[in-house]
């Protein structure tokens, strides 16, 4: 674990580690020693929480990755989010006091607990806590509300070259490689969650590897041209990009010749 000690079994947190977490100040008018936030892992697979339950906790990723999604009458499922690390969980639930999504771990996750009894009783002490944690909330909804522009602006490449960056930038932020990573998710969740189809997800992922902006070797994921895939529209028609991959193909086996004769000579 990266963070806690451990305490009649069990990992605990102290109100400072859960503030770095989220990347907010901590209070200082709070000891953060007297407050410990219970950690709970959960498996590949489990659900966190489900439509409908009573809210009665926030969760924060301390480790892994999860899915949050709606499931209709007919039992599909819209992938709404997919937390990671210094993410919150379960803000949906606090209007009508019941979950209105369902959360699932996408791998064996870490989570630390935040009942909200507890964060609005220290919310009427500790004033300054009470707006940071508003502050984490408001930036949940920000997020989403960037995810929904984006869906109605931008074509279904454009789509899924923003969902590559943007997971490039959030792995980066957690200090780990944002040239090379690994989709938790399925194609098919990618698709939910862009508005797409698991073909059209799929076949955008192989158009990109054929005109070199990234690799793709199953769910490994190399970057190889962030700022192409920035400012990508659309992209360029089946017949261009087999004579631009025929062109790559042309100078790297040059670049190859030119090894060679240099090396002989």
């Amino acid at each position: 674990m990266e963070a806690g000690r451990q305490r009649q079994g069990r990992l605990w947190s102290n109100l400072k580690e859960v503030c770095d977490l989220l990347h907010i100040p901590a209070a200082v008018s709070v000891n953060s020693e007297e407050l410990l936030f219970q950690h709970v892992q959960f498996k590949t697979g489990q659900r966190v929480h489900t439509i409908g339950q009573a809210f009665d906790t926030l969760y924060i990723v301390n480790s892994g990755f999860l899915k949050t999604v709606l499931i209709d009458e007919f039992g599909n499922e819209q992938v709404l989010s997919f937390p990671m690390k210094g993410d919150m969980l379960g803000v949906d639930g606090i209007h009508t006091r019941h979950y209105a999504s369902e959360a699932v771990a996408l791998s064996d996750c870490d989570l630390i607990l935040l009942p909200f009894k507890k964060l609005t009783a220290l919310g009427r002490v500790h004033t300054e806590l009470e707006n940071v944690m508003y502050g984490v909330m408001s930036r949940e909804l920000v997020r989403e509300q960037a995810m929904i522009g984006m869906l109605g602006a931008l074509s279904a490449e454009a789509r899924v070259a923003r969902f590559l960056v943007s997971l490039a930038d959030r792995f980066a932020a957690m200090g780990y490689s944002s040239k090379l990573f690994n989709l938790r998710m399925t194609r098919h969740e990618i698709g939910s969650y862009l508005g797409l189809t698991l073909e059209t997800v799929s076949r955008t992922l192989s158009a990109f590897n054929e005109i070199g902006l990234i690799t793709v070797d199953q769910r490994t994921i190399g970057i190889k041209d962030a700022e192409a895939l920035k400012t990508l529209r659309r992209l360029p028609p089946s017949r261009s990009r087999a004579k631009q991959s025929t062109k790559q193909k042309v100078e790297v086996d040059q670049s190859g010749d030119d090894q060679v004769l240099a090396t002989t000579v």
